[in-house]
């Protein structure tokens, strides 16, 4: 059993969680847009960009194992609500150091560090829970939702992000953090999860070789993880940046950033909305097309000259269409071709092989930036990431994995849902 049945009214319970969900991660990409037009302004710098890019990045791929062996080990909505309270405390401190005036940078790399570890451990049990709130059939529908969720907190944190500088001191901009966060907590309180347990119990390092080996004993996944991995290492450093892109190369500030991020945000709700409504014959085919064609706008982006700043918006919001209209799939397809009971660890590996690729990306966007500038990691960035996801239709296990027997069962051992 890997769906709840549709007489056991889950819409009710889907959408009180998503929607709890959707305002906590709104709050946090706010947060993060704020922090990053601080260093950007403080620091006119990629290489503490970088680093702050990587501070919220490289914990999430370590502890990324461990948090989707203990999704599906522990409760899931407990570890939902742990992580986002420590986020929201830890929000706290850094609020309490601006408003003294005491902060200084590595308190916000602390900061994010610590967040992001907290992510290891909230990803994987969401994820996994998603295919336990709705039924089989609804998948794809639940992943276009989360695309459109994806690009919500787009268009909602650039323009949202700006208007708080405007009018809030920073320490108040970051306080919405802990509201959301709180909103996304207060509904797992009400709502169960099912949840799917091993009827025999192993040590949690058993349970994490068992995911790995559903990986590794896989062609197709295997495939599918590293080309993930690499489109990342190469097309990571282009999103951190992009504050930096706009005010070096177009010589514009905080609110075309906003306006730029925002226009993004809402080809990502039209592609995620488009992707919960198209019926894909090849879902496979369709995320390393869609992936290619965002990568390859991401390109064009920095492209266009300094006096046609539209242009690029135009580009970037394309970037943003198709970059939802190959998550959609790709979320779907996994989701639908992972035993539930593997699904935490096996999506925290994919977690962490992408949060490893995006720190080595940064560390080396640093030093070519000094060398090409922020224009050039995008261009040669983004082409090359497109020609990777294009490679993918020359692996033939890679364009088999929909195929029944591409991904093993695991161990045999059935679940039990409570």
């Amino acid at each position: 059993m890997t769906a709840p049945l549709p007489h056991e009214r889950w819409k009710p319970r889907f959408y009180t969680v998503f929607g709890g969900q959707a305002l906590s991660l709104i709050g946090s990409a706010l947060t993060q847009f704020v922090l990053i037009w601080w260093i950007t302004q403080q620091t006119g710098s990629a290489s503490a960009l970088s680093v702050a890019g990587i501070m919220a990045l490289l914990p999430q791929a370590l502890l990324g194992p461990l948090g989707g062996t203990l999704a599906d080990r522990y409760s899931r909505r407990v570890i939902m609500i742990l992580t986002d309270a420590v986020s929201a405390a830890c929000m706290l401190v850094l609020i309490a150091l601006f408003a003294t005036g005491r902060v200084q940078l590595w308190h916000i790399y602390t900061m994010m560090f610590v967040r992001s570890s907290m992510q290891a451990f909230q990803s994987p049990a969401a994820q996994a829970s998603t295919a336990m709130l709705v039924p089989g059939s609804w998948l794809p529908r639940a992943a276009g939702l989360n695309q459109s969720l994806q690009g919500i907190m787009t268009v909602a944190a650039a323009p949202l992000g700006a208007l708080a500088l405007s009018v809030l001191p920073l320490q108040g901009a970051l306080l919405i953090d802990v509201f959301t966060a709180l909103l996304g907590i207060v509904p797992l309180f009400f709502w169960r999860i099912p949840q799917g347990r091993l009827e025999v119990q192993q040590s949690v390092w058993q349970d994490f070789r068992e995911g790995l080996s559903l990986v590794t004993g896989s062609p197709a996944l295997t495939r599918l993880y590293l080309l993930i991995a690499a489109v990342v290492l190469v097309i990571m450093p282009t999103f951190t940046l992009t504050p930096l892109l706009v005010k070096q190369h177009f010589g514009l500030g905080v609110n075309s950033v906003a306006l730029m991020e925002g226009l993004s945000g809402v080809g990502m709700i039209a592609g995620g909305l488009l992707a919960a409504v198209i019926r894909w014959r090849s879902r496979i085919a369709a995320v390393l097309i869609a992936f290619a064609v965002s990568c390859g706008t991401v390109a064009l982006t920095a492209l266009a000259p300094p006096h046609l700043f539209w242009l690029a918006v135009v580009w970037w919001v394309v970037s943003g269409v198709t970059f939802s209209l190959g998550s959609a799939p790709q979320t779907a397809l996994l989701q639908s071709i992972v035993p539930n009971h593997l699904q935490g660890r096996a999506l925290s590996l994919l977690g962490t092989l992408t949060g490893l690729a995006g720190p080595v990306g940064l560390a080396l966007a640093a030093p070519l930036g000094e060398r090409i500038g922020t224009q050039g990691i995008f261009a040669w960035g983004g082409f090359l990431a497109a020609a990777v996801c294009l490679l993918g239709f020359a692996s033939p296990a890679l364009m088999r994995i929909e195929t029944p027997g591409a991904v093993p069962e695991g161990t045999g051992r059935r679940d039990r849902v409570h």
